[in-house]
């Protein structure tokens, strides 16, 4: 008898978890992996395309950036050369760029540029790198017209491509990790930063020393290119420290409730309060900017390959991201919060209703691997689309349909390598992979992440943990919360209610003498209209 009630506890736990948290999918993705012999592994670069053939240019040759000053962002990862990829009949082609002047090749040997593809013209601009004429690392302070078409068919048939490179300097693009964008016609340079020296994560005044500056801003231009002669009228920024503090993150062009094109700025990095990502959103259109901290993006944080589509029909605006590095991962159902940020496997999707709500979907399939971070997703211009880009989802039919590939990005062996890498643990990716959609089945289910819609916010700190627990939350108003732990067999370990809670951020600290090392354990946070829970990590020493 006990037996058979624990099945229909069981039984009845799975069911209201199916119901609260399994959504039918909008559409569904699979991903095919493809290879193109000779073709070397890179992340963090730069592409146009045309005639159905990508242009590569800039990024780094290695994984992720070492910590030791001397060996981080070494000359040795640049990508000095112009590559071409036709990932239709599976070749490659490359030139160096040895051709094109100094101060054109040292910008084109960066890593984390802008860039946009307007045309046949790819403007590229910013990013960090070494320069020789500068004697030192800098963020570059170049925009770089490229006609994209006559480099691809030079590098395809060896022949002098110099004519078709054109560069302005302006300190007003010496930015790195930010997102360029467009709405209209106006350019948008989202974030990013200005940074100047070698990489020290002991800090600025320390080793050789560096100095870093946030934009902490949205700057917008307007761009006349007759071919020629390259003209910028620069716009007023927006300027907020607060909000717009952020790099190395993912902007993707949108269609916003009202029909208008807009771009969303989702996550980044850092909070200025402390080193971890943002998890709220910033919507941008033509006039102004919102934040969002009604949403709380979980799963994918660093830039990584995003996939936007939008459906007329149903006025539903959608972003897939794959995998990269996130603060949070699922483990069963469970948000596993690890401040150390490592890298995920984790396919999610973003979703915009027709009100103007977003909410966070985890898709059943997975990266193949830890990748995605520092890789980008390249689109099947022949698939319809907004002039944005942004895809159409009512022509998605019912068969598999090539939408885009993914191409590079950084390849991690563990999860979390930052502390103990010695460049051996990473690699960049060669790897391409095809990304189908179709129309769901029935049996097409995303699992919805109930945090990211909840106003409570809940954070959970240092996860892993020692014992010692300490948690911050929202309220939009004053009213009971009552924190409880639970172990893996829903046991609870402790309850509490939380005293004097106020409207806002609110934090508690408690330590349990019942958490046993290597455990994990359930935090689940409720008040009378929301409920959340995450996992807790108890460390092993």
């Amino acid at each position: 008898m006990k037996l058979l009630r624990i099945f229909f506890t069981t039984a009845f736990i799975l069911a209201i978890w199916e119901s609260t948290n399994a959504q039918t999918a909008p559409f569904e993705i699979t991903i095919e992996p493809i290879s193109i012999s000779g073709l070397g592994g890179i992340q963090s670069y730069a592409y146009g395309q045309a005639n159905g053939k990508w242009l590569i240019i800039g990024g780094r040759l290695d994984g992720l950036h070492q910590r030791q000053p001397f060996a981080s962002f070494d000359i040795a990862g640049h990508n000095n050369q112009l590559i071409v990829v036709d990932p239709v009949s599976l070749q490659k082609w490359s030139a160096p760029l040895t051709s094109l002047p100094t101060f054109i090749q040292e910008h084109l040997s960066s890593t984390n540029m802008e860039f946009y593809q307007e045309g046949d013209y790819l403007y590229f601009l910013g990013g960090y790198g070494y320069s020789a004429t500068a004697g030192d690392h800098t963020t570059f302070d170049k925009l770089t017209a490229i006609k994209v078409s006559d480099v691809i068919n030079s590098v395809i048939s060896s022949s002098n491509f110099t004519s078709y490179f054109r560069q302005i300097t302006d300190t007003q693009f010496q930015v790195t990790g930010g997102r360029l964008k467009k709405i209209n016609d106006t350019y948008y340079l989202l974030g990013g930063q200005k940074f100047i020296g070698r990489y020290n994560p002991m800090g600025p005044n320390n080793g050789p020393g560096f100095t870093q500056e946030y934009t902490n801003a949205i700057r917008k231009f307007n761009l006349l290119d007759d071919g020629t002669t390259i003209t910028i009228n620069h716009l007023a920024p927006h300027n907020d420290a607060a909000n717009l503090h952020r790099r190395d993150y993912n902007a993707e062009q949108q269609i916003l409730p009202n029909g208008d094109q807009g771009i969303t700025m989702f996550s980044g990095v850092f909070q200025t309060n402390v080193d971890l990502p943002f998890l709220n959103s910033v919507t941008v259109d033509s006039n102004t900017y919102a934040v969002n901290n009604s949403f709380q993006q979980y799963y994918n944080h660093y830039h990584c390959p995003v996939l936007p589509i939008y459906s007329v029909s149903s006025n539903e605006m959608h972003n897939v991201f794959f995998g990269g590095i996130a603060q949070f991962y699922d483990s069963s159902g469970t948000l596993v919060q690890d401040d150390n940020v490592p890298f995920v496997n984790t396919i999610a999707r973003v979703t915009r209703d027709n009100n103007g709500n977003l909410a966070e979907y985890k898709l059943p399939i997975v990266m193949p691997s830890l990748l995605g971070a520092g890789a980008e997703f390249i689109p099947n211009l022949n698939f319809p689309h907004f002039d944005n880009e942004v895809f159409k989802l009512d022509s998605v039919t019912i068969d598999s349909t090539l939408i885009g590939y993914i191409f590079g990005g950084i390849s991690s062996s563990q999860p979390n390598i930052f502390f103990i890498n010695d460049g051996s643990q990473s690699n960049a990716n060669s790897q391409i992979f095809k990304v189908y959609i179709k129309q769901p089945t029935p049996l097409s289910i995303d699992e919805f992440n109930q945090s990211s819609t909840s106003n409570l916010n809940l954070t959970i700190y240092p996860n892993p943990n020692d014992g010692i627990l300490n948690i911050s939350y929202n309220l939009i108003k004053s009213e009971k919360v009552t924190l409880s732990i639970y172990d893996l067999k829903g046991s609870i370990i402790d309850k509490v209610d939380l005293e004097n809670p106020t409207i806002g951020t609110n934090h508690f600290q408690k330590e349990i003498d019942k958490l046993e090392r290597g455990n994990v354990y359930f935090i689940s946070l409720e008040t009378s209209t929301a409920k959340v829970t995450h996992k807790l990590i108890i460390s092993k020493k």
